[in-house]
C-alpha cells in the first residue's frame, strides 16, 4: 500500500452512465466539491459496446440541462410510437391491443414536439459524459476499484486496488447489480431469479421503422424491438434460461430463423447486424439505499426486469436526486455524508424503485405464460387501457419519466 493520500468530497465507484451522470450533476452544480470517479474497466472498453438504451424524455431534459443533449441528439433515434401485442410466436396475425404515440390525439403524448423517449447508443452517451466530467474537473480513474473502506467522522477512508488510500466525505456505489460495495457496506437485498435470460442484439431490416417501437408479449417472455437510426432496430428478447442458452449457442442461420419467426416480415428481410449478448433476469432490491457516508445509485440499488424499459431511467432519477440532496446540503453548510442528509435521498427514491420493481415483476408473471383465462384477462385489460385516455396518459407519463416528485434536473431545471 502506498502512502499517497488525497482528500475528496465524493468518491464514486462505477464508471457507467449512472456513476458518470452523478459525478457530472454534482460537479456542475457545486464546482468547488472535489470528486473522484473510479472505473474498474479499461478506458477503451466502451468502444466495444454496440448496445443502445432507451432514454426517457425526462432523462433527455436532464442531459440537456447538463449541456450534453445538443451533441447527443444527432446520435439518437426518437421513439414516436409504441404498439403492444399479446400473441403466440406462431400466430399468423398479431392484433394490436395498445398503441402509444401518433395514434393519440396530437399533443397528448408529448410536451411540444418532445418524443416520450429516444434510443441512444451506449458508446455515445458514456463518451459524452466522460468528456463533460473531465471538462468540469472530475478526477477520472480507469482500471482501478475500491477494495475496502472504513466509515468514520468526518471522513471515510477508502482503499483502492492500485494501493492508493483516499478519504471521502461520501462514497457512492454505482458498481452494478452485483455491487461489491453494497456487500462491504453490509446492505442486504431482496432477490429472486425469473429463470429467464434477455438476449440483446441489433437487427437490420429492409424497410424503415418510422420511429415505432413494438413490445410483443409472447408466452416465453416479452420480445421488444426498439428503433435505431437507419433501417436498424435494437432487440431485447426474453426467453427461459435453457432456451436462451440454446439460441446463444446456435449458428447464425438457426438464430436468424427463430428470430424471424418472432420478428415477422412487416419490415421486409432481416439480418442480425451486431453481436449477440445474453444476461440473466431477476429482481434485486436493496433493503437500504444509504449508510453513514455511503449511498447506492442505479443497479447497485435496484435491478429490475427490462419489460418496461425503465432500468436506466431509474438510475438517472437516482443520480439527479442524490446530486440535488448533496448540493443542497452543501449549500446549507451541512455535512454531505451525514446520515440525516442521505436519508432524504433514500426517502425520495426507495418507494419509486420498489413500486417499479413490483410493477415489472407482476407484468412479467402475468404476460410470460400461455394460460387461457389470463390471456383473456390481458386482452380485456389492454383494450380498456387503450380506450381510456386518462389511464393511457398515465402509462405514457411513466414511459416518459414525468412525475410531480421528479428531481429538478429531470424537469430540465438547474439544482
Amino acid at each position: 500500500m502506498t502512502q499517497d493520500h488525497a482528500n475528496y468530497d465524493c468518491v464514486i465507484a462505477g464508471g457507467g452512465y449512472v456513476g458518470l451522470s452523478t459525478a457530472v450533476a454534482i460537479k456542475a452544480s457545486a464546482p468547488h466539491l472535489k470528486i473522484m470517479l473510479i472505473d474498474a474497466a479499461p478506458e477503451a472498453a466502451i468502444l466495444k459496446d454496440e448496445r443502445a438504451s432507451a432514454i426517457a424524455a425526462a432523462a433527455s431534459r436532464m442531459l440537456d440541462q447538463l449541456g450534453l443533449w445538443s451533441e447527443l441528439v444527432e446520435h439518437a433515434q426518437p421513439i414516436h410510437e409504441m404498439i403492444v401485442t399479446d400473441s403466440r410466436a406462431a400466430d399468423p396475425v398479431r392484433p394490436v391491443f395498445l398503441t402509444f404515440g401518433q395514434a393519440l390525439a396530437e399533443g397528448e403524448e408529448m410536451v411540444g414536439d418532445e418524443p416520450f423517449a429516444h434510443m441512444l447508443p451506449n458508446r455515445a452517451l458514456v463518451t459524452a459524459l466522460r468528456a463533460k466530467a473531465a471538462e468540469l474537473g472530475v478526477d477520472l480513474r480507469h482500471e482501478d476499484a475500491v477494495v475496502s473502506f472504513e466509515t468514520a467522522d468526518p471522513v471515510s477512508t477508502v482503499e483502492l486496488s492500485s494501493g492508493q488510500v483516499v478519504s471521502a466525505r461520501l462514497l457512492i456505489a454505482a458498481d452494478g447489480v452485483k455491487s461489491k460495495l453494497r456487500d462491504l457496506a453490509g446492505i442486504k437485498t431482496v432477490h429472486w431469479s425469473y429463470d429467464q435470460m434477455g438476449i440483446v442484439t441489433t437487427v437490420a431490416h429492409e424497410r424503415p421503422h418510422h420511429g415505432r417501437a413494438e413490445e410483443h408479449f409472447l408466452p416465453s417472455g416479452p420480445f421488444a424491438t426498439l428503433p435505431l437510426p437507419g433501417n436498424r432496430s435494437s432487440l431485447v428478447w426474453t426467453e427461459p434460461t435453457d432456451n436462451a442458452k440454446r439460441l446463444m449457442a446456435a449458428d447464425d442461420f438457426t438464430f436468424e430463423l427463430e428470430l424471424e419467426q418472432r420478428f415477422g416480415h412487416k419490415l421486409g428481410d432481416i439480418e442480425v447486424a451486431g453481436p449477440r449478448k445474453a444476461f440473466p433476469l431477476g429482481l434485486t432490491l436493496a433493503r437500504d439505499f444509504v449508510r453513514p457516508r455511503f449511498a447506492l445509485v442505479g443497479d447497485a440499488a435496484h435491478g429490475i426486469h427490462p419489460i418496461a424499459g425503465q432500468g436506466l431511467n431509474l438510475g438517472f432519477k437516482d443520480a439527479a436526486a442524490l446530486a440535488q440532496v448533496v448540493v443542497e446540503t452543501d449549500r446549507l453548510g451541512l455535512d454531505i455524508g451525514a446520515i440525516t442528509a442521505l436519508e432524504n435521498y433514500q426517502r425520495w427514491r426507495r418507494f419509486d424503485t420498489v413500486q417499479m420493481g413490483v410493477v415489472t415483476d407482476v407484468l412479467n408473471r402475468l404476460f410470460s405464460n400461455d394460460i387461457g383465462p389470463l390471456r383473456m384477462a390481458r386482452t380485456i385489460g389492454l383494450g380498456i387501457v387503450d380506450r381510456l385516455p386518462g389511464l393511457k396518459q398515465s402509462f405514457i407519463n411513466q414511459a416518459a419519466g414525468r412525475s410531480n416528485s421528479n428531481p429538478a434536473l429531470l424537469n430540465g431545471e438547474a439544482i
